[in-house]
């Protein structure tokens, strides 16, 4: 996972939200206490925390509290979407094998945040065309690098990204019943010790 993969995601997940900007942006995400508007602004804090993170290093700096504005116009949503994946890629992409960041689910490397700024892009985009009543599906290998960067435990042998929706709790997944608590693994992930963090 790197930043040019990132950058991608973005694209792909910007180009769809820019193509419903005409749709109901205060409606209600499905299973979510957000809206469709407060949804997108998470996915730009998200992609911002974690450029600060990996830039603070390991230990968790709580100094800061800055939040992008769910009431903007949908169109400067998604702009700042995108300004913030640039910053997190060129973060990671300025960043040594060695550098580590602090992440609640594990002290993540570049490639970690990457992945996390991803996972973040796509499950969400996921999110936001359920509360504006259409559909959103990634191409697969985007879903995949993300998939098996951040969850290396889950199956092989199904399509990464109805798996992917798995794995973040959002559907089942064939006989894999729906997640009620799921995580990441957003270390390096030869550090991995090969046991399954949920049941």
């Amino acid at each position: 996972m790197d930043a040019k993969v990132l950058l991608t995601t973005a694209e792909t997940c910007a180009e769809f939200l820019s193509a419903h900007l005409e749709g109901d942006w205060t409606a209600p995400v499905p299973d979510s206490d957000r809206t469709v508007a407060e949804i997108v602004a998470h996915i730009g804090d998200c992609l911002h925390w974690y450029s600060f993170d990996l830039a603070g290093g390991p230990v968790e700096l709580s100094t800061m509290d800055a939040k992008i504005k769910p009431d903007a116009a949908p169109a400067e949503l998604v702009v700042t979407l995108g300004t913030t994946a640039k910053v997190l890629a060129a973060m990671v992409a300025t960043s040594s094998e060695d550098d580590r960041g602090f992440h609640p689910a594990g002290i993540a490397d570049a490639p970690g945040f990457a992945a996390m700024g991803c996972d973040e892009l796509l499950v969400h985009t996921y999110d936001a065309a359920l509360g504006l009543g259409v559909r959103f599906e990634p191409p697969a290998l985007l879903a995949a690098a993300t998939l098996y960067r951040l969850f290396p435990w889950a199956p092989t042998d199904t399509p990464a990204w109805p798996t992917l929706l798995w794995a973040n709790g959002r559907a089942p997944l064939g006989e894999y019943r729906r997640l009620t608590k799921w995580t990441w693994h957003c270390a390096p992930l030869e550090e991995w010790d090969g046991k399954l963090p949920i049941s």
